[in-house]
């Protein structure tokens, strides 16, 4: 569905939401049910970010880019 934008792989944990955030980084964010988590940034690698565009970690640790339809 995307294309991949990144060029580092990030390892997965359970129990956590991986985002890119406003700066470019990736960030992993404990879910509710993850009592003991705490907020941290996870990638070192920088990502410019486009206007129109969703940024996410895929399943394989790296991280793609979609065209929103309404943007």
């Amino acid at each position: 569905m995307g294309t991949k934008v990144g060029s580092e792989k990030t390892k997965r944990e359970d129990g956590f939401l991986y985002y890119i955030g406003k700066d470019g980084y990736v960030w992993a964010a404990p879910m509710k049910h993850n009592k003991k988590g705490k907020k941290k940034k996870v990638g070192g690698e920088k990502i410019s970010k486009e206007s129109g565009y969703m940024y996410y970690l895929g399943k394989d640790g790296y991280v793609y880019k979609a065209k929103l339809k309404n943007a």
